[in-house]
């Protein structure tokens, strides 16, 4: 499943490409260009906006009822089934694209020598070459996934 998320729900863009979803995410857009890459790509278009629903036709849409990003991400992955499908850290944040595993050898030059000394694992962005590792945010965002995925588990 492939989304495209309106300006209004940055936050909920950034946090399904966090748990590995293809989300494209335009912080400014038009409407018509907005449902016109939905249609091209064939994404479901996620959005608070009910004017903006009413003119996707042929577009698979679904309205995001809070303004809470954690409940918008609950609500997707709700409508959808998509708990299995859950994977963090698997996609750039920025441009959107599967990372690649980068051999710590191979990250020496892309790093800081004190991240290259602190971080065990490392991921390359192919599209941007932005370089990711589990920094010292990390705890913090284990943190909300595992609060996100035992919404799941309270609702079996």
């Amino acid at each position: 499943m492939i989304f495209i998320v309106d300006c209004m729900l940055g936050k909920l863009a950034k946090w399904l490409k966090i748990l590995g979803f293809d989300a494209l995410y335009f912080s400014k857009i038009e409407d018509s260009d907005l449902l016109a890459l939905a249609q091209k790509e064939g994404r479901v278009l996620l959005s608070r906006d009910n004017g903006l629903i009413e003119k996707s036709r042929n577009i698979e849409t679904l309205f995001i009822e809070s303004e809470a990003w954690n409940t918008q991400v609950e609500q997707v992955l709700n409508e959808f089934g998509l708990w299995e499908d859950v994977s963090p850290y698997s996609r750039c944040i920025e441009c959107n694209i599967e990372l690649k595993d980068l051999p710590k050898g191979r990250a020496r030059n892309l790093v800081t020598p004190f991240v290259f000394e602190q971080a065990e694992s490392f991921a390359l962005c192919p599209e941007c070459d932005r370089v990711f590792w589990k920094g010292t945010h990390h705890k913090d965002m284990e943190f909300k996934i595992e609060e996100i995925l035992s919404k799941r588990k309270r609702k079996k």
